[in-house]
C-alpha cells in the first residue's frame, strides 16, 4: 500500500527508494469503517489524512441541522481541516468514512518534522495545497457563476465514476441541493 504513496510523491518531485523509507516512517496506517468519524466538530484536527482506498468526506452540520459536504477524498486525495490542523485550534467540521476505507494518516507535529527533516515533501505538499486551493477557488466558482443544473453536469462530467460512487444525499449536500432536486435532474437527463 505504500507504493500508492511514493508514486503519488513521484508525480509531483522525485524521490529515490533511500528518500521514500526514510519518509514512510512519518505515516501509520488504518483501517476505518463505512460512516466512522476521524474527526468530530469540536475537536482539534491533529491529522493530515492520505486516501490509499476508500472515501472520505468533509462536512458540517449547518444551524438548521443539516450536513453540509464541503470535500471529499477518494484514491490518492489527501483530507483534513486546513484550519484546525495548521492552528490546532478546535474544528468546526466533520471528517467520516464514506466508504469502508484504508487511509495513512500523518500528524501535525510529525508532518512539521517531516518538512524540516526532507525539503523534497516540503515541495510535494506545496503542489498539493495549490491544487486543493485550486479546486476550491473552481468550486466556489461554479457556486456563483452556474445554475444548479449546470453546476451538475459539468460536475457530472468531468467526474462520471464519481458521481456514481457516492450516494445521491450525499453528492447533493456536495453540490448545494436537496436528493429530491438531484433525484429529478438525474430523471430529467434519462428522458
Amino acid at each position: 500500500m505504500s507504493e500508492i504513496l511514493r508514486q503519488h510523491i513521484g508525480k509531483f518531485v522525485e524521490i529515490s527508494e533511500e528518500e521514500f523509507a526514510a519518509v514512510l516512517p512519518y505515516f501509520r496506517t488504518a483501517e476505518i469503517r463505512k460512516k466512522e468519524n476521524l474527526l468530530t466538530e469540536g475537536q482539534i484536527c491533529k491529522s493530515n489524512y492520505f486516501v490509499l482506498k476508500g472515501c472520505l468526506r468533509k462536512f458540517f452540520i449547518n444551524k438548521k441541522g443539516v450536513e453540509q459536504t464541503t470535500e471529499f477524498a477518494i484514491e490518492t486525495w489527501w483530507i483534513t481541516d486546513n484550519i484546525s490542523f495548521e492552528h490546532q485550534t478546535k474544528s468546526e467540521f466533520y471528517i467520516q468514512a464514506v466508504e469502508p476505507s484504508t487511509i495513512l494518516i500523518i500528524d501535525h507535529d510529525s508532518q512539521e518534522k517531516l518538512l524540516l527533516q526532507h525539503p523534497k515533501m516540503e515541495r510535494y505538499f506545496r503542489f498539493i495545497y495549490q491544487r486543493a486551493y485550486a479546486a476550491a477557488q473552481m468550486r466556489i466558482k461554479y457556486l456563483f457563476d452556474y445554475s444548479k443544473e449546470e453546476f451538475y453536469h459539468s460536475f457530472n462530467s468531468s467526474y462520471p465514476d464519481f458521481v456514481q460512487r457516492i450516494p445521491q444525499y450525499l453528492l447533493a449536500s456536495f453540490l448545494g441541493f436537496t436528493p429530491e432536486y438531484l433525484s429529478e435532474l438525474r430523471n430529467k437527463n434519462r428522458s
